[in-house]
């Protein structure tokens, strides 16, 4: 599977695991040079909090387009360790 905005590939593996239809790619999958940290939290009842990274391919960014649990609720514990995309980037 390959995550990808603005024609760039900014997450790659064949170890996803798919949550309510969400690839969730392992973290060392990611090109970390395609993102920064963002400020942005949400709340799921039964994964847990999620953190957000902005995605970044040269000056164009998509704020909070990727997310992640950084302590998820143990019925979401196969996602530890793992981020997710949405704002328009593809997987596929």
């Amino acid at each position: 599977m390959k995550a990808v905005w603005k024609g760039t590939v900014i997450a790659e593996s064949e170890d996803t695991v798919v949550v309510e239809g969400n690839h969730y790619f392992p973290e060392s999958a990611m090109k970390r040079e395609h993102f920064r940290d963002s400020t942005h939290h949400t709340t799921c009842g039964w994964k847990g909090v999620a953190s957000y990274y902005d995605v970044v391919v040269g000056d164009d960014v998509n704020k909070d387009a990727a997310w992640y649990y950084p302590t998820p609720m143990e019925a979401a514990a196969n996602i530890k360790g793992r981020v997710a995309f949405w704002k328009g980037v593809e997987v596929r």
